[in-house]
């Protein structure tokens, strides 16, 4: 009998280490100024993946676009509030560049057809601060996921990057001519198992791609089939499974850093440009507004946004944002390399 109960008790003990929530290395702690208002699918996965648009002119009118994969594309201010809504099916990761002309296109994966990648492109109306679909850009098999902008070349032409599920990691060349779009696809490199974030360095030609469960790959994403290397694992000390997005703080010919949502442990990982060295972890608490969990997309883009993002604005997806749906949450760059003591 107290043998049964031994064995009982280990396989209590064996099931609660299994549940048991990894923790990395310890993680400093910065506070949201501001966060957009609750995406429109209650009770649900929804919110995703944001991108920024940097009104030169006057940086505290710029403008953010981020996902509801269930619903569409939102577009908010930097106080948070809704300027417009555009419905579209299942749409995950999102990026967007202006082209040469002064045009803002919109990008987003498009996973409508589980079986095929889509890219979903839309044009910002900057001004009004809505968005004008485009249309829909096959790139291959795979259910579409993951997404990022490439190169801008000075005719007007760009290069989108895709990395469905599946592992297959595309590059997309387009040209938009009003209502026609011109594309070609390509299949760059690939990675083993399921991938996500994605964020290109344009001073190197580099291609940064997440793979969940494994870690952080740098590639050429101008060459086919470059060899690729590991920049950080997962190793459960600054990234914990699963890793999901990706952003980029460039300095200089190569300097700057890397940051990546670390899902696990609702926590960002910092690695500095060019060797990938780890340079910090943070996490957004409580504060003026929620903390951030379980985040899925992030952003980041350098320069004022006004007063209350003098340096740089960070943005994360809040994965637990009760009672309310998910949102997403904005950070000072300021902030975070100061609690990080970044030079």
């Amino acid at each position: 009998m107290r043998n049964a109960i031994a064995m009982a008790l280990v396989a209590a003990g064996l099931s609660a280490c299994a549940t048991a929530p990894v923790e990395g290395l310890p993680a400093v702690s910065v506070t949201a100024l501001a966060e957009t208002a609750p995406v429109g699918t209650a009770n649900e996965d929804a919110a995703d993946d944001p991108a920024i648009w940097r009104n030169a002119a006057d940086p505290a009118a710029s403008l953010i676009v981020a996902t509801d994969k269930k619903g569409g594309l939102y577009v908010y201010d930097l106080s948070g509030a809704q300027k417009s809504f555009l419905p579209a099916d299942r749409l995950n990761n999102v990026d967007l560049l202006t082209l040469p002309d002064g045009r803002v296109i919109v990008a987003a994966s498009d996973r409508s057809d589980e079986a095929n990648a889509q890219i979903y492109l839309a044009q910002l109306d900057t001004a009004r601060g809505t968005l004008a679909p485009l249309g829909q850009v096959p790139v291959g098999p795979g259910e579409g996921y993951g997404i990022c902008k490439g190169d801008v070349a000075a005719d007007g032409s760009f290069v989108i990057y895709s990395a469905p599920k599946e592992g297959t990691i595309y590059r997309t060349d387009l040209s938009v001519a009003g209502e026609d779009i011109a594309a070609g696809t390509e299949v760059l490199n690939s990675v083993a198992t399921q991938p996500e974030g994605c964020i290109y360095d344009e001073r190197s030609g580099t291609l940064y791609i997440g793979e969940e469960d494994v870690g952080l790959w740098g590639m050429d994403g101008t060459v086919i089939d470059a060899p690729k290397r590991m920049i950080a694992p997962v190793d459960n000390r600054y990234i914990v499974a699963d890793l999901e997005g990706l952003a980029i703080a460039p300095e200089g010919a190569d300097g700057g850093y890397l940051l990546a949502s670390s899902q696990g442990d609702n926590t960002y990982a910092v690695f500095a440009l060019p060797d990938g060295r780890p340079a910090g972890r943070f996490r957004i608490a409580a504060g003026a507004f929620g903390a951030t969990e379980e985040t899925d997309g992030i952003e980041l883009a350098l320069g004022s946004f006004g007063p209350k993002f003098p340096q740089g604005l960070f943005i994360a997806q809040d994965g637990q944002n009760e009672p309310q749906a998910q949102n997403f949450k904005l950070v000072s760059w300021q902030d975070i390399k100061a609690a990080l003591e970044l030079p």
